[in-house]
């Protein structure tokens, strides 16, 4: 029974069900049963999915039984289970340390692989590196237990998920907090669970960023955390906006989000706010309680205290339920029309799908090529060949690249030998499309498919390599940095005489280190091209990305790459370059790496509010998008912000400050930091007995010890400290952001700034029109 608001549970309010069953990750009641995943990895019970059944009638659950052993390690194993809309099957939620089982079928085409071009490289710290495709899977069971079907793969460490009132299912994925600040880092995120998904997460450097054709993206990117519970608002007594909500818990930050989601075409697209934050405060689960309305959630784990919190609405607005009737477009419905191809046999599957493989809805587009991956090679190879429409060619080709081909690392004893005749086929197909008939998004997925198809089908004839750096080449450098991404690493493989030159173009251009060490580490295995000064220029970065900071395996990374560009190298080389390979890095502190930032500026002058807003009220027009690039690296504002894909965790997300700022309120957020902290990112005050004072975000609660990052331009830095010597916890009044950073830039710069970071980082918005 639920106590009364304002009283408490007592002991004897708490009953232990009189079974023997341990390491409980998920529960659900239904079908007149207690389903269980067990996660033990402590192994003193079988992990897997297990049923809690009354034998007898007496009202107590006394019969256990095991419905399907599973293998996992450590705490990415066996998680959620979830009742299907419908009511008439389950869903299971299981991390990447789960081996995947054999399942009746599945909606994900089963030819994952990892795909590198270049040689894999797996975490720098050695973690979970024999982990392979296809990662943590999402199930859907039959209520015996017997009947598996895998819906969708691809996640990190995926603990719960939920339905939302049109029936589509979300979950939220964790990120890889060792890999802060690298270009592969990919934060905590929402994931639509679509039918046949794949969600890109693999070990080390191979995670697929958003941009590869072979994922879909997040519905929002929320940051770094530990991601536990998700709920729905359905059934709270909560005003309309916060019943429609999704709840997802964040143990390690102890934060609860509100996310609020929006048809986005056949997907979503979301919005983040905190709901509940604490210091410490790890949360684990949450329920909306259908009687009294309220929200429920627990705190625990990892030896820390555990407890029941109630939240209750007290304000005036109403809160009386939403309607919970499907609202679904129609591209949702071609999408889901699509989706019912993913399963049985369908003959008609072809030509239902085959018109939408280049629909502009990237979800549709994945559910008709995931239609078509699934079906035998013959039936669909000729059409993809000479298909007309070059958009069309380049997605449909990479779908059967994966599906006539096998990932080296995944092949077995028994498969078939390489069909070297589809693999050349393949590339003469790729050969004639015209790449200036293509938009962006096609031009990714033929250059995705040309690596994709060398990683299955091996390094073509040098006739086609000949041709395909011809294909290529002129097109690089692109104008983004995501082509980039992809061009570099392709010519780079292929050998192509430019690419040392316009590698290290970018390389020095670039200003994020994210941005350098994906081209640091595409070039590392380059061998022709290659000048005394290119060398010497390449080399000298490894001495100077020495100073950048990141996750626990940055460092380990950075020695990665340079191992193998050394072992590249040939021995004249190594005997012209010894002396600056022998060079040992010098390594400087964050203010003094702040300040090389800044070499060259003098203190110009100590602006004040009104006269910068007056300037920047006439509208921010005419701007230099590349000295408000360059000013952004300067201000040092990458250390903390994240901005697109790059940057630190320790500040708010600045991409889309443009929504949310007008130039006035922007530059008294720069110039007067702490008088408004944002409610994440306010520091903890930690108050020992010895009279220490420590400052910073608290990262780990374990047993009796607190964990925080003190230092906001380092990530990995950790301070632990015993609770006993404790004194207080408390949120911080100063922001951790120095005032005064704009007093050293000129007028013009601090508009070019403002348009930079307003514009979301986008050289085409109309700020930087003449």
């Amino acid at each position: 029974e639920v106590p009364a608001k304002g009283k408490t549970l007592k002991e004897n309010d708490i009953e232990k069900i009189p079974v023997d069953i341990r390491a409980a990750n998920g529960l659900l009641w239904a079908f007149d049963s207690l389903y269980v995943a067990v996660n033990d990895y402590e192994k003193k019970m079988e992990s897997g999915v297990y049923r809690l059944t009354d034998s007898n009638g007496d009202d107590q659950l006394d019969k256990v039984e095991k419905l399907r052993s599973m293998q996992a390690r450590g705490d990415h194993g066996v998680h959620a289970l979830l009742l299907s809309p419908d009511k008439k099957s389950i869903y299971l939620i299981t991390g990447n340390n789960t081996t995947p089982v054999e399942a009746n079928r599945s909606r994900v085409p089963m030819d994952w692989g990892e795909d590198h071009l270049l040689p894999r490289m797996p975490d720098g710290r050695g973690h979970n590196r024999d982990r392979l495709a296809p990662a943590g899977i999402i199930y859907k069971i039959s209520p015996d237990g017997k009947d598996w079907e895998i819906v969708s793969s691809g996640y990190r460490n995926i603990f719960d998920g939920g339905f939302n009132a049109d029936g589509e299912l979300f979950t939220y994925d964790a990120d890889m907090e060792y890999d802060f600040n690298t270009p592969w880092y990919r934060p905590t995120r929402i994931c639509h669970v679509t039918s046949g998904s794949m969600y890109g997460w693999r070990n080390g450097t191979g995670k697929r960023p958003e941009f590869y054709p072979d994922n879909l993206p997040a519905v929002i990117n929320i940051g770094p955390g530990s991601p536990t519970g998700v709920t729905f608002g359905y059934g709270a007594k909560f005003p309309s906006k916060y019943q429609k909500a999704m709840y997802i818990l964040d143990w390690s930050w102890g934060k609860i989000y509100a996310v609020h989601m929006k048809s986005d075409g056949s997907t979503y697209s979301g919005v983040k706010e905190t709901f509940i934050t604490g210091s410490p405060l790890p949360v684990t689960d949450a329920i909306i309680h259908p009687d009294d309305g309220s929200m429920y959630f627990a705190i625990g784990g990892r030896k820390v205290q555990s407890g029941l919190y109630r939240v209750s609405y007290v304000g005036k607005e109403n809160t009386k339920p939403i309607s919970m009737k499907p609202q679904v477009n129609e591209l949702a419905k071609l999408r889901h029309q699509l989706e019912k191809l993913h399963v049985g046999d369908h003959p008609k599957a072809l030509e239902l799908a085959w018109p939408h493989i280049g629909h502009e809805d990237r979800f549709i587009r994945w559910a008709a090529l995931m239609a078509i991956q699934r079906l035998p090679v013959e039936k669909w190879l000729n059409k993809v060949l000479h298909e007309k429409d070059f958009g069309k060619r380049s997605y449909a080709l990479l779908s059967l690249t994966k599906a006539a081909g096998i990932d080296p690392l995944h092949r077995k004893e028994t498969d078939p030998p390489i069909n070297l005749k589809i693999g050349n086929k393949i590339f003469q197909s790729l050969l004639e499309i015209d790449w200036k008939k293509l938009n962006s998004s096609e031009q990714n997925a033929l250059v995705r498919t040309y690596q994709v198809a060398m990683v299955r089908f091996g390094k073509p004839s040098a006739q086609i390599v000949k041709k395909t750096v011809a294909q290529l080449d002129p097109h690089f450098p692109d104008k983004s940095f995501e082509m980039n991404w992809l061009l570099c690493e392709t010519l780079a493989f292929l050998e192509a005489p430019n690419t040392a030159q316009k590698g290290i173009s970018l390389l020095k251009n670039a200003t994020t280190q994210e941005e350098q060490m994906e081209y640091a580490r595409s070039l590392r295995t380059l061998k022709n091209g290659w000048t005394h000064k290119l060398r010497t220029q390449y080399f000298n970065w490894f001495l100077k990305a020495a100073n950048y900071r990141g996750g626990a395996s940055f460092t380990k990374f950075i020695e990665f790459i340079r191992n193998d560009a050394v072992a590249s190298l040939s021995s004249k080389e190594q005997k012209d370059l010894a002396s600056l390979l022998n060079k040992k890095a010098e390594i400087k502190s964050p203010a003094e790496v702040m300040a090389e930032a800044m070499a060259g500026r003098t203190f110009v002058k100590n602006w004040k509010l009104a006269e910068l807003s007056k300037l920047s009220s006439g509208g921010l027009k005419g701007r230099n998008f590349v000295s408000g690039r360059k000013m952004f690296a300067a201000g040092g504002c990458y250390a903390c912000h994240r901005f697109g894909n790059k940057g630190g965790m320790n500040g708010p997300d600045l991409t889309g400050s443009g929504g949310r700022y007008s130039p006035h309120d922007l530059l008294e957020q720069i110039m007067y930091p702490s008088k408004e902290i944002n409610e994440q990112f306010v520091p903890t005050m930690v108050s020992l007995k010895n009279g220490q004072t420590l400052s910073g975000v608290v990262v780990n609660l374990n047993g009796d010890r607190v964990t925080l990052n003190t230092d906001l331009y380092n990530p990995n830095q950790r301070t632990s400290v015993q609770r006993k010597e404790v004194l207080s916890m408390g949120p911080s009044t100063v922001s951790p952001m120095p005032p005064g950073l704009l007093n050293m830039m000129e007028k013009e710069e601090i508009m070019d700034l403002l348009a930079y970071i307003l514009s979301g980082g986008d050289n085409e918005h109309s700020f930087f029109s003449n």
